[in-house]
């Protein structure tokens, strides 16, 4: 059967799919010239990522020296894998493992699913200056810094005239010190995350919710569905790809638990349980001047992280999401 488009068409077709394609190499400077003001405007993310991203990471190579300042990069005697092997076979490292990732999993599990529910009820308010008001709220806990926090969370809870021991006191009980127990030390690093960042956290979901066709909802209303239903069936799946990705991205930060809330929170009391891979590293970095050592503990707990970005963005393509990349 002959072809019954009009050849005519059919070249204006062809020019047309020729007119989107890439400039050849010749032209490439005069195509970037046609369009400066946009590759004007990617300059200063570009030279961010360049300056304090790429450049920076020139640094591990410490990792595997006994690196002194004095002598520089290029001077610096090679250790090959040596404080790899001393950090593995530290007893050190199990502890520091195990809290971590304790926090870690209490993070994914308590906090991050906190920012989707409190996004679809602030969703399904209808009275715009009382949902305008609660989101204020619950953004501003995000702008206080740690040291703030940590401190305000002294002052509720020490037993020295602190607002909760006080009333734990009034109604019969006896005073906890929850700032030096080692039982309540992580519990209260999550109350602290979830108050600080779950209003914070919510800006994502809302805008993704803000995309949702109305004319769904009004279709499930006719078909009889409840709000709940209409949350199960159109809400939850409407922003599904956008809970994955932001999963994915959580699990390349798995074992970032915030140096500075820990750091703050940790005391002799509480080490055992709160010492995590930050506070190890600016300790034996910092303090003790180890930095190659230091350098090694930071590579490993990256590329934990890098791992666990590719399976999971594996896992979520093998999902059917469209995943990070």
């Amino acid at each position: 059967m002959r072809n019954s488009m009009p050849k005519s068409a059919s070249n204006s077709s062809i020019q047309s799919h020729a007119a989107y394609r890439l400039p050849k190499r010749g032209s490439l400077f005069s195509y970037v010239l046609k369009n400066k003001w946009s590759y004007l405007m990617l300059l200063p993310g570009v030279l961010y990522f360049i300056l304090f991203k790429y450049i920076p990471m020139w640094g591990v190579l410490i990792a595997f020296q006994n690196y002194q300042p004095f002598l520089g990069f290029l001077h610096s005697q090679w250790a090959g894998v040596e404080h790899f092997r001393e950090f593995f076979s530290d007893s050190a490292f199990w502890q520091l493992f195990r809290n971590t990732a304790i926090l870690a999993v209490y993070n994914i599990a308590f906090y991050f699913p906190l920012p989707i529910l409190v996004a679809l009820m602030l969703n399904e308010v209808r009275i715009a200056v009382f949902k305008r008001f609660v989101q204020t709220m619950i953004y501003i806990p995000h702008f206080v810094s740690w040291v703030v926090v940590i401190g305000m969370a002294y002052v509720f809870f020490t037993t020295e005239g602190g607002v909760i021991n006080e009333l734990i006191a009034k109604f019969g009980g006896q005073k906890v010190n929850f700032l030096v127990s080692a039982d309540w030390f992580r519990t209260m690093i999550m109350s602290e995350v979830i108050w600080k960042d779950t209003g914070w956290g919510t800006i994502i979901f809302l805008a993704a919710l803000a995309g949702v066709d109305p004319q769904l909802y009004e279709a499930a209303r006719m078909d009889g569905a409840g709000r709940l239903r209409q949350i199960w069936h159109i809400t939850l799946p409407a922003i599904r790809s956008t809970i994955v990705i932001l999963l994915v991205l959580r699990l390349g930060h798995f074992l970032d638990n915030g140096f500075e809330q820990i750091f703050l929170s940790l005391n002799s009391m509480t080490r055992e349980v709160g010492e995590v891979f930050e506070t190890y590293v600016y300790r034996m970095g910092v303090q003790q001047g180890r930095f190659s050592f230091s350098t090694a503990v930071g590579l490993f707990k990256s590329v934990i992280g890098l791992i666990l970005v590719v399976g999971a963005n594996y896992c979520a393509k093998k999902l059917g999401e469209e995943g990070v990349y």
